[in-house]
């Protein structure tokens, strides 16, 4: 990890910090004593590092999200923190080959969806195509092998076509302009995202070719432009002026894509020195040795969206929207839109006209009832587009506000931080009114039977856990959205469940009883409440296995139907109030071992042989095939394969799902419905 920084150019003290990075982690030796022996600055940083792996946490993305808080309250403060971070990552990613394959899949999903496009916020491209190209190895080794085998076997050709590009280039520039001019290919996970993504063949891939001259001043860029453009045919539609309009994450330069001999495309990127530099290196390059983010300057500006990340954070605490807003707002393509008077606002791919409003101010957004993009009245929910003129309407006077609905519009986190903010400070009754009926109606749903004052105290105590002052103040911060009921659902739940188990002195009780009580009777593995020796039948529309949260249906004369608690029937039935009186509780006989039906979707990359390795999979496992049924989807190149199995419960079925993830080419496994 310091071997990078050093190739980064970083400082003494984040070098000396990566090396220390995983010593509180990992050994006895504690903060204090990094602090003593290397000075605070160092301790600080490989604090910020520090996974926080002793605190409990409800669920993995919890803990992944309160890593990557700690992680930006670091980096608010000394951006060197989270340079280490992605070299770490690196240098994990480098030596995930000796790691098992389950882990191999989750450390490259995690790096292809937070530290790559971390990397690429911060401008750091080299960290980031690297990055991309070793999670893509274990994602899908298929596709990788099929671009790099292709890469290998035309490039000879490849590197002539380029070649002859750049010495032409340079013939023309002699003497002229001052400059260096090199040439690459496309990297594979760049590559693989157009081919797979786009649906298109290599020979689509306008940009595969790249030639980059790089010059010493910006008067030279657009000169080096104009000897290119009369040199090749440039396509329409096809040019990026990053220099006048730079990307959020500092990136600077000329992009045109030319049309070369036998009709092959390829792009050509000018840039300065100093563009060069940001480019390769990003934040690393900016860094200012000492200063940190002390006063305000211009690096202090390129790091704004740290602290909106943790603005979001502080209006949510639902880790589930944090991850998904977090990757929205600033890993997402972007579009640059203008105000009237020609402000230039950055958003993501997709914002609407309402997120356009918050960006410019949260007043601004509040007061806003409609709006006009290039002189024509568009609706709220309108996507701006690169380069739309957008003028918001507000109301003058009165105290309008957001809708509620603007919440489900919105796409930035941001806008959606400040609607929160307006309802939680505008319209608290209505708050709590509604987050009281939103917490009932998740009771209900998940056929929970708890006293009104037993409730209170419960969701007292899972208030204080959540920051939150009282009961009032949950009920509000689930109405106004910025807490999830699933959340409160999921840490009500583990409350009761200890509220209702037995204690040392029941058990003992229990034990000593001379007469036991005669134990439930269950049929097919499940026992239904209050009733025994009913007719009991797994319902086809969600297939519930062992270990499922399940409830169960009185049908008119076939027994009960036993459902999963997430079967979109019971949430159907919960949200009309239909025929609830029918719902009924029933769980697993744990003692009861029998096999049970499920389904399984298998999605593949098409190939030979693929049907007859996952049968034999399932045959090594001893697990037996009911019926398989496979097809192959032409316009991508992959297959989809249904089977109906037989398996104990859902750990056996995880177990399965697991090693059918490791066949070659399978790319995704998840459960059907059979029939």
């Amino acid at each position: 990890v310091a071997v990078i920084l050093v190739d980064l150019g970083m400082d003494t003290d984040c070098i000396v910090a990566a090396l220390l990075h995983d010593v509180v982690e990992d050994t006895t030796i504690t903060g204090k004593e990094v602090s003593q022996l290397f000075g605070s600055e160092v301790a600080a940083l490989v604090d910020g590092v520090t996974k926080l792996g002793k605190i409990p946490y409800t669920s993995k993305e919890e803990e992944q999200v309160e890593n990557l808080r700690k992680m930006f309250l670091a980096t608010a403060k000394d951006i060197r923190v989270i340079i280490i971070k992605l070299a770490d990552r690196l240098h994990n990613m480098r030596t995930l080959s000796h790691m098992p394959d389950y882990k191999q899949r989750e450390k490259s999903r995690e790096t292809m969806e937070v530290y790559a496009p971390l990397a690429h916020r911060l401008g750091m491209q080299r960290l980031k195509v690297e990055l991309e190209d070793l999670s893509l190895q274990y994602l899908d080794p298929v596709g990788y092998e099929e671009i790099a085998r292709d890469f290998d076997s035309h490039r000879g050709e490849r590197q002539s076509f380029l070649d002859e590009i750049m010495n032409r280039l340079q013939e023309r520039l002699r003497g002229e302009i001052k400059c260096q001019v090199t040439g690459r290919v496309k990297h594979i996970y760049s590559v693989y995202q157009k081919m797979y993504k786009q649906n298109k063949q290599l020979s689509e891939i306008y940009d595969l070719y790249a030639v980059r001259v790089i010059v010493d001043s910006i008067v030279d860029c657009y000169s080096v432009l104009g000897v290119v453009h009369d040199m090749y045919k440039p396509i329409p539609g096809k040019f990026k002026d990053y220099i006048s309009t730079p990307k959020p994450n500092m990136y600077q330069s000329l992009h045109t894509t030319l049309i070369g001999r036998e009709g092959i495309p390829f792009e050509v990127q000018i840039r300065t020195w100093d563009m060069h530099r940001t480019a390769e290196f990003g934040i690393a390059a900016h860094w200012k040795y000492k200063r940190g983010l002390t006063r305000k300057d211009s690096l202090e500006g390129k790091l704004e969206w740290v602290r909106q990340v943790l603005e979001v954070q502080a209006t949510s605490s639902d880790p589930e929207e944090f991850m998904r807003t977090f990757k929205i707002d600033f890993f997402d393509d972007e579009v640059f839109v203008f105000t009237p008077r020609g402000d230039l606002i950055n958003l993501p791919l997709g914002a609407t006209a309402i997120d356009f409003a918050y960006a410019i101010h949260s007043q601004v957004g509040n007061k806003m009832i409609g709006a006009r993009a290039n002189g024509k009245m568009v609706t709220l929910d309108y996507q701006v587009q690169n380069g739309d003129i957008v003028e918001v309407i507000t109301v003058k006077e009165g105290n309008k506000g957001p809708g509620r609905d603007w919440l489900s519009i919105v796409k930035t986190s941001e806008a959606k931080s400040k609607i929160r903010q307006w309802f939680k400070r505008e319209k608290r009754e209505e708050n709590i009114q509604r987050g009281r009926e939103e917490i009932e109606r998740a009771i209900k749903t998940n056929l929970l039977s708890i006293e009104e004052d037993t409730l209170n105290e419960l969701l007292l105590t899972i208030a204080r856990r959540m920051g939150v002052t009282g009961v009032d103040e949950l009920y509000a911060a689930v109405g106004y959205g910025g807490i999830s009921v699933n959340r409160v659902m999921g840490k009500l739940k583990e409350s009761v469940n200890k509220l209702h188990k037995p204690s040392n002195e029941d058990v003992l009780e229990s034990i000593t009883e001379a007469q036991p009580k005669p134990k439930k009777v269950s049929r097919d593995g499940i026992i239904v409440e209050g009733l025994e020796g009913c007719l009991v039948k797994f319902a086809r529309c969600c297939n519930p296995l062992p270990g499922d949260d399940i409830v169960g249906y009185v049908t008119k004369g076939f027994g009960v139907s036993v459902h999963r608690r997430d079967c979109h029937n019971f949430q159907t039935a919960i949200e009309k109030d239909d025929e609830l009186g029918r719902w009924i509780a029933v769980y697993w006989d744990n003692e009861s071992r029998t096999g049970h039906q499920t389904e399984l979707v298998i999605t593949a990359a098409s190939r030979t042989a693929l049907l007859a390795d996952l049968t034999m999979v399932l045959a090594n496992l001893k697990i037996p095939i009911h019926a398989i049924t496979a097809r192959d989807a032409h316009k991508n190149a992959m297959s989809m394969v249904a089977v109906v199995i037989e398996v104990m419960d859902l750990e056996h079925l995880n177990m399965v799902i697991g090693k059918l993830l490791h066949i070659k080419g399978v790319t995704d496994v998840r459960r059907g419905k059979v029939g």
